[in-house]
């Protein structure tokens, strides 16, 4: 677990259970940390859980209800506003004026 005081232990046998789970698909260690410590403290801030929270974690539809539908690898992929906010991080030019598929070409999938 991350050096994070305020997970609470059910937040703890979730993280472990989402990083075994990956783990057992044949992610790496890191990677399984990284994408398990990520859905924790989404799932909390969607709960009112966490101190801070993006406006993309509490207004997106939790992970649950989706059902992996933006799982990066089916037709859906990520939403507009993810892949804006990757081309925001990125720094690429135009980015606000782009519609969905052309900011996925711009961000590379």
């Amino acid at each position: 677990m991350p050096p994070n005081d305020e997970w609470s232990s059910k937040r703890e046998r979730q993280y472990q259970h989402i990083k075994n789970s990956l783990k057992s698909r044949g992610k790496r260690e890191k990677l399984a940390e990284e994408i398990a410590a990520r859905t924790v403290n989404k799932e909390r801030a969607q709960h009112g859980e966490a101190r801070e929270a993006s406006r993309s974690s509490i207004d997106d539809v939790s992970a649950a209800h989706r059902g992996g539908q933006r799982s990066h690898t089916g037709e859906q992929g990520r939403t507009y506003a993810q892949l804006y906010n990757e081309a925001r991080s990125r720094g690429i030019k135009g980015r606000s004026g782009m519609n969905k598929a052309e900011l996925l070409k711009a961000v590379g999938r």
